[in-house]
């Protein structure tokens, strides 16, 4: 089937539920000039695009967690090509008008991940009469690490370029653009909450849904020049956009490699003695450009977003994604447990006595903390924050293995449980999944997904 958008034509193959279109590109290639630099519209182009197979991904490593295969939520790898910054299109019909459209930004600690991910599967959202898309976006090195002479927080701006490409092409899909529900998990939520507080981001989304993520994972410059300079001495070069263009993305990669290694990244704690990510990346967006010029959780507090109807949410055990796979639960000690928060906390030991250090098991008292000043305490601060309409979640199901972790509500989300078999197992409750979804695309449709607003809902 072929769809003609503002850029060209494009083909895509029919399923039962509608027509997938993959790898359409909503900016151009980031290669040459346009590395380090504000994403451009994508050239058009004559004849018929085959849209029928995923496209090339941003250059990242296939990220693992000892014991565990994540392939289903972040994808392979690095599938290489200049023309990476697209999206995925999934649509009921390219012939309707009006349909509710969700964007998903994809997590992967700003490190890795892609949009077309096995689990991110569209076909349940047009079996519910909607439109999805599926961005892909700069990580790392190229898409978070600002530098002297190029643009800042280029991620977040490609996905800003990704949802004025929704605004000028997605009725050509049978997409309501007024209609658009921006949605993200871990780094693609801690992205959607920056976007809710983003001056850059006003009219281009009525909807948005944040699991496991929020405003408060972001730094500032001082923390972020320091690791654009130690990326630089790896690299041999200065911190400047000249001189990293130059260089391979492959060679960035070994630089970025170099900087995750353990004790190898620079001191990223802030004024307060914390580092924002908690260890998990040190590429985190940046505040005091034009896309952040304040803090996006004070901007939402402010009133920005206020007009956006919210989802904000968490998994119950979160930490336990980390953990679990590993064994350290079983093994750690509290000197080990205290020695780990320090890293990224001032008082990390005053906190695990909070939660209970000295009377419980040391793992299950820092998997609690951590899930909270990770994740949960931000999500809190977020929906307290925000202005406008919001509705808050728990998810509690449990896998059989890794229990309530992070990110595995994102099956149930797309309703794609058997591309997650990893980590759900063989028996997760396709009823549950089915609800979630139908929760989501009920959200888009109609701004409510079906429970009170200012309470919190358990899922699971």
């Amino acid at each position: 089937m072929i769809v003609r958008t503002p850029a060209g034509d494009v083909r895509g193959e029919p399923i039962a539920t509608g027509v997938p279109f993959r790898g359409i590109p909503y900016a151009a290639a980031p290669e040459g000039a346009l590395r380090f630099a504000e994403p451009v519209p994508a050239p058009s182009w004559t004849g018929v695009r085959d849209a029928r197979e995923a496209g090339p991904t941003a250059p990242q490593r296939h990220r693992e967690i000892p014991g565990l295969d994540l392939t289903a939520l972040v994808g392979p790898g690095w599938r290489p090509g200049a023309e990476y910054l697209t999206v995925d299109v999934w649509t009921p019909d390219p012939g309707a008008t009006g349909l509710p459209v969700l964007v998903f930004v994809h997590g992967g600690a700003f490190l890795g991940g892609t949009g077309s991910a096995p689990v991110y599967d569209g076909t349940a959202f047009t079996r519910g009469g909607a439109v999805l898309v599926t961005v892909q976006y700069r990580l790392g090195v190229e898409g978070f690490l600002p530098l002297e002479g190029g643009a800042t927080n280029l991620g977040l701006r490609d996905q800003l370029a990704a949802l004025r490409w929704v605004q000028d092409s997605i009725a050509a899909f049978g997409g309501d653009p007024g209609n658009v529900t921006l949605f993200g998990e871990s780094a693609g939520a801690v992205s959607v909450a920056c976007l809710l507080g983003s001056p850059l981001a006003t009219g281009l989304f009525r909807r948005a849904v944040v699991q496991s993520g929020h405003a408060n994972m972001v730094r500032g410059r001082a923390e972020l020049d320091r690791l654009a300079k130690v990326v630089a001495e790896n690299l041999g070069v200065e911190p400047r956009a000249e001189a990293f263009r130059a260089l391979t993305a492959e060679q960035l990669l070994g630089a970025q490699d170099a900087v995750l290694r353990p004790g190898a990244a620079p001191d990223l704690r802030d004024d307060e003695g914390r580092d924002r990510s908690h260890g998990l990346s040190p590429f985190l967006p940046l505040v005091g450009d034009d896309v952040l010029p304040v803090h996006p959780g004070q901007a939402i507090r402010n009133g920005a977003g206020a007009d956006v109807d919210l989802i904000a949410g968490t998994c119950r055990e979160e930490m336990l994604l980390y953990f679990a796979p590993t064994g350290i639960l079983d093994t750690l000690t509290e000197e080990q447990a205290v020695d780990m928060l320090s890293a990224t906390h001032p008082d990390a030991a005053g906190v695990l006595r909070a939660y209970g250090l000295g009377e419980r098991r040391p793992g299950d008292v820092l998997v609690d903390a951590m899930t909270d000043l990770v994740f949960r305490d931000g999500v809190e601060e977020l929906v307290e924050s925000h202005q406008g309409r919001t509705f808050r979640y728990e998810f509690e199901w449990r896998s059989p293995r890794l229990g309530a972790c992070h990110g595995v509500e994102l099956p149930f989300v797309f309703d794609s449980l058997p591309a997650a078999a990893s980590l759900v197992g063989d028996d997760a409750p396709a009823e549950l999944a089915r609800e979630v979804n139908a929760a989501w695309t009920r959200f888009a449709a109609t701004g409510s997904p079906g429970w009170p607003e200012d309470t919190t809902t358990r899922l699971g």
